[in-house]
């Protein structure tokens, strides 16, 4: 199982405008395409205004392809054009946990 951390730094003051929109509208968008949410947070401590939100995957493959998916998607493309703007810039991680790291739950 692999974990996909994408971290965003949005604009200065569009905090809650972001939180309002996933609320609403994009986390019942992305869920039944994307799987498993393994978390949604924001940073309290260090850079400020970030949200990171993690994805869990049994693979590569399998990201690869719920990322297609949802990239198809008419509503999630329409819902990106109200979600962009507030965003200044994106981060992406893959964690592979290591040998010894507790197994992740589905």
């Amino acid at each position: 199982m692999i974990i996909e951390e994408r971290i965003y730094t949005l604009f200065l003051g569009k905090a809650s405008e972001y939180e309002r929109l996933m609320q609403s509208e994009g986390i019942a968008i992305q869920e039944p395409i994307l799987g498993q949410l393994f978390g949604y947070f924001w940073t309290e401590i260090g850079p400020l205004n970030q949200v990171i939100h993690m994805w869990a995957y049994e693979s590569l493959d399998e990201r690869t392809r719920r990322r297609a998916e949802l990239m198809k998607n008419a509503q999630w493309l329409a819902f990106l054009l109200k979600l962009r703007p507030l965003i200044d810039k994106q981060e992406n991680k893959i964690l592979i946990p290591m040998s010894f790291s507790p197994p992740l739950r589905r």
